[in-house]
């Protein structure tokens, strides 16, 4: 059960090292200079985002037997292990809501529009689709993404211009890649293979 809550922390925050939500975070905060409306973005924003994205992935795991089930989460794996490498840049239109709308609202928005189709959802679908407890999945994801996030915003572009962004993008498609061979095991043992 504890691995429904930990595995998506780690793997989301991993995954969020370098992404485009969290150049969206140093943006908000050098632009608001609040940092609690915008952790409360976040936060509100990641819950919502990652509770769709994981009802759908407890919803497609419904329709598939163990075997294909895991065989579909290891090609899924693999896929977001080799996006993962690929460095995330910055989208102008979503760097670009108005100030009119506050710090919260305005991460509320941006925060959930980058996060459609984002590495970080695909990833929230497949560990909900893995994972029977949907919302330990949901608040891990949402936990990983608080790890990788909060930190930039509170402490601006210090902390983004010191990690060493290839080496995790590298750790996070690791992890990705091992969550694919376990898929792998899974699948032939599913199908009686071993």
């Amino acid at each position: 059960m504890l691995d429904s809550l930990l595995v998506p922390t780690a793997i989301v925050a991993l995954a969020e090292i370098g992404d485009k939500t969290q150049l969206l975070a140093l943006i908000l905060a050098a632009r608001f200079r609040k940092p609690w409306p915008i952790i409360a973005g976040i936060v509100a924003a990641t819950l919502a985002n990652h509770a769709a994205a994981g009802a759908v992935g407890a919803w497609f795991g419904s329709f598939f037997s163990d075997a294909v089930l895991h065989w579909v989460l290891a090609a899924s794996f693999t896929a977001t292990a080799l996006w993962t490498l690929v460095p995330d840049k910055m989208d102008d239109d979503e760097a670009s809501t108005s100030r009119k709308f506050g710090p919260f609202l305005t991460t509320l928005i941006a925060f959930f529009l980058a996060e459609i189709g984002d590495k970080t959802q695909v990833a929230t679908v497949m560990l909900a689709a893995q994972y029977p407890e949907l919302w330990l999945v949901i608040i891990g994801t949402t936990l990983g993404m608080l790890i990788a996030n909060v930190p930039v915003v509170l402490a601006g572009n210090f902390a983004a211009d010191k990690l060493p962004l290839t080496l995790i993008r590298r750790l996070a498609a690791s992890a990705f890649f091992i969550l694919a061979i376990v898929a792998v095991y899974k699948a032939m043992q599913s199908s009686g293979w071993i």
